[in-house]
C-alpha cells in the first residue's frame, strides 16, 4: 500500500513538472557495471573516492534534455574539487541518439548506455526519467531526486559532502 502510494504520489508530482526527493538514508551504491560510449566500462567501486552524480535519463525525455545544461554545469563547477557525473542512458534510447546527444551538446562527463536494463533495474528499478542520484566518496546514495532536482540545493549538499573526509 505505502509503495501505491509513493508510485501514485511520484507521478503526480512527475506530471505537475515538480521533482521528488527520497532521502532513506546513506545506502551502499548497487554493484553495477556501465558500458560508456567509448566502449570501455566503468563500475560503481569505481565511483568511491569522488562525489558522483548518476544521472539516469534519455533523449526522448524533455526534463532530462531541459536539464542537461545545468547537470553539465555543475560537473564544470565541480569536477576539479572531486566530483564526477556519469549520465545513463535507458535502455529504450537509440544509441546513435544518445551518441548523438553526447557529442552535439559536448557533453564533458561520461556518458553509459543501459542496453539491457540491468542497471536501471539495479538502481532501483528506474522507469522515470529524469532519475538522479547523488553518491558520496563512500559509494553511498546520499539523495535520489525522481525529476529535475533543486540545483541549489543540490550544490550545497555536493559541497557538504566534497568537504568531508
Amino acid at each position: 500500500m505505502k509503495k501505491a502510494l509513493y508510485v501514485a504520489a511520484t507521478a503526480i508530482a512527475l506530471a505537475a513538472g515538480v521533482g521528488v526527493y527520497l532521502n532513506s538514508g546513506a545506502t551502499a551504491a548497487p554493484a553495477s557495471k556501465f558500458v560508456l560510449l567509448d566502449g570501455s566500462q566503468k563500475t560503481t567501486a569505481d565511483l568511491k573516492g569522488k562525489v558522483t552524480l548518476v544521472n539516469f535519463w534519455a533523449t526522448s525525455c524533455v526534463t532530462c534534455v531541459g536539464e542537461m545544461p545545468k547537470v553539465i554545469a555543475t560537473y564544470d563547477k565541480y569536477k576539479d574539487k572531486g566530483y564526477d557525473t556519469l549520465a545513463v542512458a535507458m535502455s529504450y534510447d537509440p544509441p546513435s541518439y544518445v551518441v548523438n546527444f553526447a557529442e552535439t551538446r559536448k557533453l564533458p562527463f561520461k556518458v553509459a548506455i543501459d542496453n539491457t536494463g540491468a542497471v536501471a533495474k539495479a538502481w532501483g528499478d528506474v522507469q522515470l526519467t529524469p532519475t538522479t542520484y547523488l553518491v558520496n566518496k563512500r559509494g553511498e546514495i546520499v539523495k535520489q531526486y525522481v525529476g529535475e532536482p533543486d540545483f541549489a540545493e543540490l550544490h550545497r549538499l555536493i559541497e557538504k559532502l566534497l568537504a568531508e573526509a
